[in-house]
């Protein structure tokens, strides 16, 4: 339900204020990829080993950017939400090898969220996120800066909106499937 997701998103929102900088982005994306990997999860055959590794780092789908393909190409998620996860895919490496201290308010990063902050805009949410996180008094780091804002909107929407919908699929039942004497219906 509606109400569902704006609490979850409501409680996502205010966890990611505990963290600033380079940590806000590293958590932010670490989230949005468990809820991707929670998404396509939802439309697999469970599997019968107890650990298959599938999305190990080492494994094919243990990038976030080969679950957003995947999840791309099985229909799971629209050109828009693709675009927003490779964005903050190339944000978070570029935070991640980064040797200097870099900020959501840098050119770099600043003109690539625009885009997509502006495509998230339109989520009915966003606004009551704004809402919920102008009210928290200031942290220890001080006052929240809009870039931190948005980005923390951005990531709760992906993550509450990722959740919902693999909460309401369940595995693909493919209508034949070959075995090794031949394919069944």
């Amino acid at each position: 339900s509606t109400i569902a997701i704006a609490q979850a998103a409501q409680q996502i929102a205010l966890q990611m204020l505990e963290e600033r900088g380079r940590g806000a982005v590293l958590v932010g994306v670490a989230r949005v990829d468990a809820a991707l990997e929670h998404l396509l999860l939802a439309v697999m055959t469970p599997t019968t080993a107890k650990n298959d590794g599938l999305f190990l780092p080492d494994r094919p789908l243990g990038s976030i950017g080969a679950k957003v393909t995947l999840a791309s190409r099985l229909g799971l998620i629209d050109g828009s939400v693709e675009r927003a996860l490779n964005v903050l895919r190339k944000v978070r490496n570029a935070f991640a090898h980064s040797a200097e201290s870099a900020s959501l308010a840098d050119t770099a990063h600043s003109s690539r969220l625009a885009e997509v902050y502006a495509d998230a805009r339109a989520n009915p949410l966003w606004s009551s996120l704004e809402t919920v996180l102008a009210a928290q008094p200031p942290s220890a780091h001080g006052p929240l800066e809009p870039t931190l804002r948005d980005y923390i909107i951005l990531i709760t929407i992906l993550v509450a909106f990722l959740g919902a919908t693999a909460q309401q699929l369940s595995p693909i039942e493919l209508p034949v499937v070959m075995k090794l004497t031949g394919v069944i219906r």
